[in-house]
């Protein structure tokens, strides 16, 4: 039992990728401290970077859907929405032999259009509850100060491979799994594929 008698576990997760600079550096940390995390990757990403969304499943990691090109869900029409859906899955299913389950929203934007929409295309949306806002660069400490501040059994925690430069997610998530596995808690990939 963890801290507050749940399962010890927090869900790392990584949005935009993947980026041939930075998540082989995430994938390279997540490795040292055995952990699993869930890779929400961008469809247009994904065949440029095939050899990467491969080594993602092959190290024990799930990849999800962040749709093709990172619109605002709630501001397509219909057309749109599963064209943007559909490409990305197939790009991941053609790279990683696993059909994606899941799809998290760029910017996290939804509504009862996307909810419904996503449900016809078989896809459960997930979102985060910890977002340190690394893609604002806001110094290694405070990425790492906010995760441990809120990480709690169950966590959901935001960060982002891709989408910009992301040396300050690589060195904060080195910290930041030591001081949760200090904790004792583990670190899963969701049930996305």
């Amino acid at each position: 039992p963890g801290p507050d008698g749940d399962d010890p576990v927090v869900y790392f997760t990584f949005d935009d990728g993947p980026h041939p600079t930075y998540t082989p550096q995430i994938l390279d940390v997540l490795a040292q401290y055995d952990a699993a995390a869930t890779f929400w990757n961008i469809g247009q990403q994904v065949g440029p970077n095939t050899a990467l969304a491969q080594r993602m499943i092959s190290e024990g990691h799930v990849v999800g859907n962040h749709t093709w090109s990172h619109p605002d869900l709630t501001k397509v029409d219909r057309t749109q929405f599963f064209a943007e859906i559909d490409s990305t899955d197939e790009a991941i299913l053609l790279a990683t032999g696993r059909q994606p389950t899941c799809l998290r929203p760029p910017y996290g934007a939804r509504n009862s259009t996307v909810d419904a929409e996503a449900a016809e295309a078989g896809l459960d949306i997930v979102l985060w509850d910890i977002d340190p806002q690394d893609w604002r660069r806001p110094g290694v400490d405070a990425i790492v100060d906010n995760v441990l501040s809120f990480a709690a059994p169950g966590s959901i925690v935001l960060m982002h491979d891709g989408g910009g430069v992301r040396d300050e997610t690589v060195a904060a998530l080195s910290r930041v799994l030591a001081g949760l596995s200090e904790r004792g808690y583990r670190f899963e990939a969701l049930p996305c594929n």
